[in-house]
């Protein structure tokens, strides 16, 4: 059998084959939203790696792959040997002889590298501290249902407003893989770094697209298409939560002020989970311009994409003479 390809992130494909998941995201949509959601994954099974709890990711994947006919195992944080008392190639060894498929959400990005360079399955990235793919394609895929009609992918422009999360890096790079135009606004200070503006800019040239990063986040939202924002502070950042919130504060919190500078049909986006009152306020998140919790069911849609682009044509399927075989031999053995 061919290796595997694994999805680590959205550079390592081209535009075509991203463009292609999204069709497929829309066709298994409408088939579960017809409750007729194929088996294309009867029989395998998913091992779900998570360093750190989860909601969206761990829901998303686990019932994506019942839905597709298939089993997931969630080996929840500490539940496993992933680096302690056993190293990361034994585990990714071991798992792969008994799953079809590996998603894993880890704190480092080296680690899910590492699993990927190890494993004879492949391996999706749930998260890491360095980029989040399944959710921007997500986001993607939500951006081409609510877009304005008729409005081509490389006209959309999409303004992230926050601190350069994993979340910013992943939109980043697959919005100017698209060619759409991208924006960043944040203080100096928390703006995306100069690597991931080289491989934006290098995306853009290549696709049409471009990126702005700026402090001016009125300009920011001017002609955007969809505002989207995200946490100012994760886990392990506790001690810096005064510095940030006084930088922040209240210039790139997006409420009903700043998110009427942008067009009428602007609509606001949001990974989850959300500091509602920090980042953004209710009215935002509640308001009419919001379409997050399309997004949050998006990530059902988009990890059964995922998961049969990646495993499906890997899946082995007897004949049903091949499987008659089997189950005589096996029927015989038991009868004696």
């Amino acid at each position: 059998m061919a290796p595997p390809r694994h999805f680590i992130d959205t550079q390592d494909f081209a535009r075509e084959e991203l463009l292609r998941i999204l069709d497929l995201i829309g066709l298994l949509k409408e088939a579960d939203k017809d409750g007729a959601c194929p088996k294309l994954l009867a029989g395998a099974s998913l091992g779900m790696i998570f360093e750190e709890p989860s909601t969206r990711t761990r829901v998303s994947f686990e019932v994506a792959m019942t839905k597709l006919g298939g089993h997931a195992l969630y080996l929840k944080p500490g539940e496993i040997h992933l680096g302690q008392r056993e190293n990361i190639r034994d585990t990714a060894q071991v798992i792969s002889r008994m799953v079809d498929v590996i998603e894993a959400r880890t704190l480092k990005h080296q680690t899910v590298l590492d699993l990927a360079a190890n494993a004879t399955v492949p391996v999706i990235n749930g998260l890491t501290d360095y980029n989040h793919p399944t959710q921007v394609v997500c986001d993607v895929f939500t951006m081409l249902e609510h877009r304005q009609a008729g409005k081509p992918v490389g006209e959309l422009n999409v303004t992230f407003i926050g601190d350069a999360t994993n979340v910013c890096s992943s939109l980043m790079m697959i919005c100017t893989q698209m060619g759409m135009r991208f924006t960043h606004a944040a203080p100096a200070r928390y703006q995306a770094p100069a690597a991931w503006r080289q491989i934006a800019e290098a995306n853009a040239a290549a696709s049409g697209g471009s990126l702005t990063v700026t402090e001016d986040v009125e300009a920011a939202v001017r002609n955007a298409d969809f505002v989207y924002t995200d946490l100012w502070w994760w886990i392990g950042q506790e001690a810096e939560i005064p510095e940030r919130r006084q930088a922040f504060m209240p210039v790139y919190q997006i409420n009903e002020a700043l998110l009427a500078k942008a067009p009428a049909h602007a609509r606001f986006m949001h990974c989850l989970p959300a500091s509602r009152g920090v980042e953004v306020t209710d009215a935002v998140m509640d308001g009419p311009q919001s379409i997050i919790y399309d997004q949050s069911e998006n990530r059902l849609h988009t990890e059964k994409a995922l998961l049969v682009h990646f495993v499906h044509p890997r899946l082995k399927t007897a004949s049903t003479e091949l499987a008659a075989y089997h189950r005589g031999r096996v029927e015989d053995f038991l009868s004696r």
